[in-house]
């Protein structure tokens, strides 16, 4: 069972246009076409408590794409072209990674999960990449995905799932700066850019924590991500199991 985060914004159907929660398919289809099932967690106010009863019934998190993290949140001023922060499903979310990362609960951030889980660890971010590295490809606009080759670190759970590099579909203006404690850096891209991040493994050999800039529902033909948090929630579900007939 795999919990994922959801958007919450405005969204239309039909003769409706209302705030809503929602979630693109791809993400959840990812997912169920590599064995998962899926649970939708919207964005609500929460307490750590809250967040502790949504995960007993969860075996992994994937942190969805969204706009930027507030940030106040890692000390910082909103640069101008930085997202009006949603502070509910920032609230919601950091709730959720601080409770799966104390139960050594498989995490997959995706985009914006991947800051959401550096800046949880206590990272910075690159407000507004095209300052940093001149130019805009990470982001074109007008919903339009960049394709951008990126290179995993040897020896990294991600490099185990990937391999040496991947083609890469990209949609963002921002970007990890300082690590968050305990991350290292698993794949970065030509630029240099940090495209991926993962828990230390030498640090964590038992948890499964990875997180890519990219967008891996955005090519369902490669599942290999999904797979990977899924196998990973499934070793953590049947851990549980035994934790617990042991208890009994």
């Amino acid at each position: 069972m795999i919990g994922m985060t959801t958007y919450l914004q405005q969204a239309q159907t039909g003769v409706w246009d209302v705030q809503a929660s929602f979630l693109p398919a791809v993400y959840f289809q990812g997912v169920n076409l590599a064995g998962g099932v899926v649970v939708l967690l919207p964005p609500q106010p929460t307490d750590a408590g809250t967040a502790d009863r949504v995960l007993d019934g969860l075996d992994g998190l994937i942190l969805t794409g969204g706009k930027d993290v507030d940030p106040a949140r890692y000390g910082q001023r909103p640069h101008a072209r930085t997202d009006e922060p949603d502070r509910v499903r920032d609230g919601w979310e950091f709730a959720l990674v601080d409770g799966a990362l104390r139960r050594d609960m498989p995490v997959l951030g995706i985009c914006r999960g991947a800051q959401v889980l550096n800046v949880a660890l206590g990272g910075t971010l690159i407000q507004h990449l095209p300052d940093v590295i001149g130019h805009t490809h990470h982001q074109k606009g007008n919903a339009v995905f960049g394709t951008s080759a990126v290179w995993t670190e040897p020896g990294t759970r991600l490099a185990d799932l990937i391999g040496k590099t991947s083609g890469a579909q990209c949609y963002h203006h921002q970007a990890i700066d300082r690590l968050g404690e305990g991350l290292v850096v698993s794949a970065r891209d030509d630029d240099g850019v940090i495209e991926a991040v993962e828990l230390d493994r030498a640090a964590h050999p038992g948890t499964w924590v990875v997180a890519v800039q990219w967008h891996p529902e955005e090519r369902l033909d490669d599942l290999r991500l999904f797979a990977g948090v899924v196998a990973a929630a499934a070793r953590h579900a049947k851990e549980r199991n035994v934790l617990e007939h042991q208890h009994h």
